[in-house]
């Protein structure tokens, strides 16, 4: 994530809950139960999900507006047009864990509050309730819409600090550096080591 593209933006709120994601099978129950159903049955507020490839069968609900494309120069107005943003994770990354997806680094820089579904590691990357809200149904998406603002930008504001200090793109290749450094140190010991042992007299290995 580029903290130079992805930022926060002074305007107005124009969706409750956005979502933006490809159309994925096996993420689309989470989708409807998180919130398509809440569109429908809160009418008086306004959602949004921008993705290609959903299917014709989707019902979408009058309050949801759905973009088919949104161009990556587009994510950072997109986000900082919602309230709160909805992450959703592909089974297989569930499955993995520990494997969070870029948009979720993109949305937390531009100070938008997460609703995410749970997957194993999430809370080495953010603290449940704290800088990120967990959402298993519907009731708990609900309950999230009511939160203060006072307390939804602070929530986004910690998640926005955490970003920025421990998961940019500099950040990540710096890690990277010092991994590589540090592997090809022990690399170099351990032949070291081994030449030492080849050379040794016979006399000293009795």
């Amino acid at each position: 994530m580029d903290p130079a593209l992805y930022y926060p933006e002074k305007q107005r709120s124009e969706w409750d809950i956005g979502y933006l994601g490809t159309y994925a099978e096996d993420r689309q129950p989470n989708l409807e139960r998180l919130l398509l159903s809440i569109a429908r049955k809160e009418p008086e507020r306004r959602f949004v999900v921008a993705g290609p490839q959903y299917p014709e069968s989707v019902e979408w609900p009058a309050n949801v507006q759905h973009v088919h494309h949104l161009a990556a120069s587009s994510h950072r107005e997109f986000y900082n047009s919602q309230r709160f943003t909805l992450n959703l994770t592909r089974r297989d990354m569930i499955r993995a864990g520990y494997s969070p997806s870029v948009r979720l680094f993109e949305a937390a820089a531009c100070g938008v509050p997460i609703i995410s579904d749970s997957w194993p590691g999430l809370e080495t990357i953010f603290q449940p309730g704290v800088e990120i809200l967990l959402a298993r149904k519907c009731q708990h998406v609900s309950s999230y819409l009511r939160v203060p603002d006072e307390k939804r930008l602070e929530i986004s504001a910690r998640a926005r600090a955490r970003t920025l200090r421990l998961h940019t793109a500099r950040v990540r290749a710096e890690q990277f550096e010092t991994y590589v450094i540090a592997s090809l140190e022990q690399l170099a010991a351990s032949n070291r080591q081994r030449r030492s042992f080849r050379t040794r007299p016979a006399a000293a290995l009795i």
